[in-house]
């Protein structure tokens, strides 16, 4: 078919003619909408980056860090795990802290305690100057059962709200009007 009439035909139907092979002999063409296959391409892209591996987030904590503190921060980090998320704990010293690392060797021991077997350590804690860092990493296993528990009781929060709504609605009192003796 020649360059001309494949451009006739390709608005006729209204859509683009697209070069796919020039460097073919002769080169080979297609009729298709430019714009959304464009579109699609780019979607595509899109899904590909986000499918990609877990993002790392991170954690800090000092050496003294209370333990409310280091539950408020142990939460937020099981939360980052249950979304697959890997979680990067630094325990920061200043000054004199540094001559104590072994208070940071308990701070992180802590955490790994706290998180047992929702987590496990892909990477040991090591110094790197002033910070002392530890990667944890999901147990997928776990993390499955901690999924199926959390939806278990949601599913059991949500039938008992059903319920208390029904009975709440018959058990209202009704507002009474006393006459006043006074008079």
């Amino acid at each position: 078919m020649t360059p001309e009439a494949a451009i006739v035909l390709a608005e006729e139907a209204g859509l683009d003619l697209v070069e796919v092979a020039a460097a073919a002999n002769p080169p080979v063409c297609r009729i298709m909408d430019y714009g959304k296959y464009k579109y699609e391409e780019k979607k595509k892209k899109a899904a590909g980056k986000t499918k990609g591996s877990a993002e790392l987030k991170e954690l800090k904590l000092r050496p003294g860090t209370d333990d409310h503190d280091l539950g408020f921060k142990m939460k937020q980090a099981r939360k980052f795990i249950l979304e697959g998320d890997k979680v990067k704990v630094t325990v920061m010293f200043r000054g004199r802290e540094m001559v104590h690392r072994e208070n940071g060797y308990k701070q992180l021991d802590k955490v790994r305690e706290i998180m047992g077997t929702l987590a496990s350590t892909e990477s040991m804690p090591r110094m790197e100057g002033r910070f002392l860092t530890m990667i944890l990493v999901g147990n997928r296993d776990e993390i499955a059962k901690q999924k199926k528990i959390e939806a278990q009781a949601a599913k059991a929060a949500a039938a008992e709200a059903e319920t208390e709504g029904d009975g709440g609605a018959k058990a209202e009192p009704e507002p009474t009007t006393e006459a006043s003796a006074e008079g």
